[in-house]
């Protein structure tokens, strides 16, 4: 049998060595065994078999099922294929996190991001797959963009090599809601995957300038079935990770949750049904609850997250805030009958806060042009998606899920520059 890979660990015990070698192709390590005065393994070879080098090993694979590990290779033949030098930094010990991100490129070699990233892959897996089963179609939407989804005016520009490249303004995207919307128009039911950019000045452990969304799109669909989706997706994911990613997330479990309880907790979750509270009944429980929060608590702001943290308490898991006030929310959502809230909601999840935001769209052309110009949103740069509501209009709604907020939410992570493989955030550019 031959294997290759990079050494995890290596010690010699007289003649006899051992390597822990991992290839990528699973989550541990395989035990190699050699010796070192044999002609496959010479001593000034098993001298520079050190942490972090790259190997090719072949021999005989023997199972060990009494063994820490079920099986082993006794090697004939250890080769060296690319040294690694005295200072490689990612030794066998315990790092923190935050030293960790000072090397990037070379984390990944860690168990911890093994770990996550082999969960970031599944998660992906699960998400595609839950959407190919419930029949939508996968959209491609545009990385550069003339609109802001959001209306905030946190976005990063665009300019090409030779001044005004596009003869408009250019921004990244910081959604691909509205490009999708179309497409929902013709094809019922259709989600968009991939990155998004904010340019908000947030040095939070859930916030970052550059992060991947997925975002449904489904025609015919009110706040209610949308709420629905959103449930179905997040138990789905659940399971199919811990069916898929089983073993990492034992590690996280074990290593990044202090009652070792992830595994069990996410389960339950899986199990049950998520609870629903209006905006209104939110504040109404925050003024009641007797504590001090840092942010003040008063209808029309914003729920913080501290203020999301503890409705989850209280709800005791996942809990769904619908029907907030107008002012706090987007242009494009659904105006209530009361005249002051909107058809939206977010779902909060214990540990992260708020994981999905959706809504039903204003399908209704004179109600959506009323809030662009509330907003005082100039008409004419939205002209093409008001053209939606003239031509075929349909109640639709949609939503956002952050994966890399899935995944501090799946693994127990704390900080989302520890799911994303090169973490871009106010300050920090690596490379």
């Amino acid at each position: 049998m031959r294997v290759r890979g990079w050494v995890r660990t290596s010690r010699r015990s007289g003649r006899v060595g051992f390597i822990t070698l991992n290839d990528g192709s699973c989550f541990s390590g395989c035990q190699i065994v050699y010796d070192a005065e044999d002609g496959g393994v010479t001593r000034e070879t098993a001298a520079k078999l050190r942490t972090g080098c790259a190997v090719e090993a072949s021999g005989e694979l023997v199972m060990t099922p009494l063994a820490k590990q079920p099986f082993e290779i006794r090697a004939d033949e250890v080769s060296l294929v690319g040294s690694c030098d005295d200072d490689y930094p990612m030794q066998k010990k315990r790092h923190t996190l935050e030293f960790l991100r000072e090397s990037p490129h070379l984390r990944v070699r860690t168990n911890t991001f093994l770990a996550m990233f082999r969960v970031r892959s599944a998660l992906s897996a699960a998400i595609h797959g839950f959407f190919r089963q419930n029949g939508f179609i996968y959209v491609t939407t545009p990385i550069i963009t003339g609109s802001d989804a959001e209306g905030a005016g946190e976005v990063f520009g665009v300019s090409g090599g030779h001044g005004d490249f596009f003869g408009k303004d250019a921004f990244l995207t910081v959604s691909g809601q509205l490009h999708a919307e179309p497409f929902a128009l013709a094809f019922d039911k259709v989600y968009t995957f991939g990155p998004t950019f904010r340019a908000e000045n947030s040095n939070t452990a859930v916030h970052a300038s550059e992060f991947w969304m997925i975002e449904p799109e489904m025609a015919f669909c009110d706040l209610e079935d949308d709420m629905e989706v959103m449930e179905s997706l997040v138990k789905h994911c659940i399971r199919a990770v811990l069916e898929s990613a089983r073993e990492e997330m034992d590690f996280f479990s074990a290593f990044y949750d202090s009652e070792n309880a992830l595994v069990s907790r996410l389960t339950s979750v899986a199990d049950s049904v998520f609870k629903r509270l209006t905006y209104t009944e939110s504040i109404e429980l925050l003024k009641k609850s007797g504590r001090e929060f840092r942010f003040p608590v008063e209808w029309g702001a914003d729920l913080k997250t501290e203020h999301e943290r503890y409705l989850c308490e209280t709800a005791g898991g996942p809990v769904f805030i619908t029907d907030y006030p107008k002012e706090i929310k987007a242009f494009y959502m659904r105006l209530n009958d009361d005249g002051k809230t909107v058809a939206a909601c977010d779902l909060l999840v214990p540990g992260v806060g708020e994981l999905i935001g959706g809504s039903q769209r204003e399908e209704r052309p004179d109600a959506l042009i009323r809030r662009l110009d509330e907003m005082r949103i100039p008409r004419e740069t939205l002209r093409w998606y008001t053209d939606l509501r003239r031509f075929g209009t349909a109640p639709h709604s949609g939503f956002g899920v952050g994966l890399e907020r899935f995944l501090l939410y799946l693994t127990g992570i704390g900080n989302i520059r520890d799911v994303i493989p090169y973490p871009r955030t106010p300050g920090t550019l690596i490379f």
